[in-house]
């Protein structure tokens, strides 16, 4: 499907709920891919200036690049990319909030072995199965050509909604690397089963993820108070929203008893 097929949306959606993901090309421009890639390494540079390679190791990641947009706000951008806030809309609710925002700088790794994390396994980014009911969605961007030479996401379709690890000869026979060109939206359910791919062409392979949840669902980052009131206060109204400034949990009784117009959690928020 193309962002600029009338049918995008409805196919994305049905994507999701029959194979657990859906790709949708030509979503961002030749411009925002570039500023974007310069961008993320700038960033990646000061998060290790800020905390340290030695922090960062210990965590267990590879190349990951968390709170990007407290370094560079134009990461905030994505967040009204009409594309991204239709898929939001019609799944997790108009009342969503972004539970992250991750960068991903995929190395290229010496022999084709890739070190052993987290991501490198197979694993869902919301691994709670609620009857069916669909609390998370992530919104990746291919920021390079995904490709199974340079690390693209490894999917095993229809293995959504399902709370156990399929088994080694299912993961073998049905698990496919999900391949599509710079500028592509990749949607999938967050209870799908899938692991970054082992990049051995010889250079970086970057993204961007997002994930959204139901509102009521704590964030992993709490951007508004990492961002401040300063930066959020200028944002849009629906970005201020996806950062969670509707959702702000109260710490006295004056904030609680505010008139309705300057609560700190809003009616209406799910």
């Amino acid at each position: 499907m193309t962002s600029r097929s009338p049918e995008w949306l409805e196919s994305a959606v049905d994507g999701l709920r029959t194979s657990g993901y859906a790709v949708v090309p030509n979503v961002i421009d030749q411009s925002m891919l570039s500023w974007t890639r310069e961008a993320m390494y700038r960033v990646q540079r000061a998060i290790v200036s800020e905390v340290g390679q030695e922090r960062l190791d210990r965590a267990g990641e590879l190349g990951v690049l968390r709170l990007m947009c407290g370094i560079d706000e134009r990461f905030l951008t994505y967040l009204q990319l009409p594309e991204l806030l239709a898929i939001v809309d019609a799944t997790v609710s108009p009342t969503a909030i972004l539970h992250l925002q991750n960068g991903f700088i995929l190395p290229s790794s010496p022999g084709g072995e890739s070190p052993r994390v987290f991501q490198t396994g197979y694993h869902q980014d919301f691994p709670r199965v609620l009857n069916g009911y669909l609390a998370s969605i992530n919104v990746f961007f291919a920021i390079d050509a995904f490709l199974a030479s340079n690390g693209a996401t490894w999917v095993i379709p229809g293995s959504h909604q399902r709370p156990d690890r399929p088994p080694a000869e299912e993961v073998a026979e049905r698990a496919r690397p999900v391949e599509c060109d710079a500028g592509s939206m990749i949607v999938f359910d967050s209870t799908l089963w899938h692991a970054a791919g082992a990049n051995t062409s010889g250079r970086d392979r970057l993204a961007i993820n997002h994930q959204f949840t139901r509102s009521f669902i704590k964030q992993q980052i709490d951007y508004v108070r990492a961002l401040g009131d300063d930066v959020v206060s200028r944002q849009p109204p629906r970005t201020q929203q996806l950062l969670g400034w509707y959702t702000r949990v109260v710490s006295s009784l004056d904030e609680y008893y505010q008139p309705e117009d300057r609560r700190l959690y809003r009616r209406g928020q799910g």
